[in-house]
């Protein structure tokens, strides 16, 4: 094993598998259709062999943060405090963070039936583009400078106390913060906080990020594959573009594809990959297991954190 896993457990697919025996996979494969992103690649069996394994650990460590919790209530004689678990996703652009939150999001609810699961992206959380081009640094999106991370950290902050919070929405359609258009987050059993920052921490501040999660997930690959995959959903973007004026990446669309896929190649190269290898491969770490994927989306292994 590599040193940069050497505070891990490695396990295969197959061993991973064997730690539960449940066949009954809890969704549909039409159900698990509509939360599969543009170009992923997951069917039921993979819910059964990858994800039900996962939600048995997620069980582990939300019982223990309930006896943790109970135990540090009696000990400074206050009453316990609610507040919701909460689960942070990380890993590149492209590699799939949004399809795992979903299903995850899907299976928590339906095994804790009485519960509310909420998701939030840290896109909401992306200044503006108006703030960003006024600050020179548009060309910076997603790098750390981009986020309102005191945004991001109080939100976090009033989950953890119960307190009912409104976020910013990001549309990807128009490549922006979406105007006067919240999220309202309240009272959540289970908190699912998916985006590339969410193990980064504000510059030039002592809290750290990490602190808020009770349990972390990291997604990784072979960033040659993480490329293909964004080339493959850049296509796919500009198919359900090129017939909406309002979309973003109309532009592109009606570009001859060889030069709009010309460019996609660039930005992978001087921004995604740059924030890749510098920003966000850094912390992967900082998550209590790592996925990994093969060049066919499936996961192939499984780091859990010792």
């Amino acid at each position: 094993m590599s040193n940069e896993f050497i505070n891990f457990i490695k396990m295969s697919r197959q061993s991973w598998k064997d730690l539960h025996q449940q066949s009954r996979p809890l969704l549909t494969e039409d159900e698990l259709e509509t939360i599969t992103s543009l170009n992923d690649n997951i069917n039921i069996t993979d819910v059964i062999e990858v994800y039900l394994p996962l939600l048995n650990l997620i069980q582990i460590y939300k019982i223990n943060q309930e006896n943790l919790s109970f135990s540090k209530s009696l000990f400074l004689k206050k009453d316990a405090h609610y507040r919701p678990f909460i689960i942070g996703i990380s890993g590149s652009v492209a590699v799939g963070k949004s399809t795992t939150s979903r299903l995850l999001q899907l299976l928590l609810a339906r095994t804790f039936k009485s519960s509310k699961v909420e998701l939030v992206t840290t896109d909401g959380f992306l200044y503006p583009n108006a703030y960003l081009s006024k600050h020179n640094i548009l060309n910076r999106k997603g790098f750390p400078e981009s986020y309102n991370m005191e945004l991001l950290l109080n939100f976090l902050d009033a989950m953890k106390n119960g307190v009912t919070t409104e976020v910013p929405v990001y549309s990807h359609e128009i490549y922006d913060i979406i105007p006067n258009h919240l999220q309202t987050i309240e009272s959540p059993d289970f908190l699912i906080v998916e985006g590339i920052n969410v193990f980064q921490n504000q510059q030039n501040n002592r809290l750290y990020m990490n602190d808020y999660f009770d349990f972390s997930i990291y997604i990784d690959a072979d960033r040659n594959h993480i490329e293909n995959w964004y080339i493959e959903r850049f296509e796919s973007i500009l198919e359900l573009a090129k017939n909406d004026a309002s979309n973003f990446y109309t532009e592109y669309a009606s570009m001859p594809r060889d030069e709009a896929i010309a460019f996609a190649k660039e930005v992978w190269k001087n921004v995604n990959l740059v924030n890749l290898e510098n920003y966000i491969e850094p912390t992967r770490n900082r998550a209590q297991i790592i996925l990994h994927k093969a060049q066919d989306h499936k996961i192939d292994e499984i780091f859990i954190k010792k």
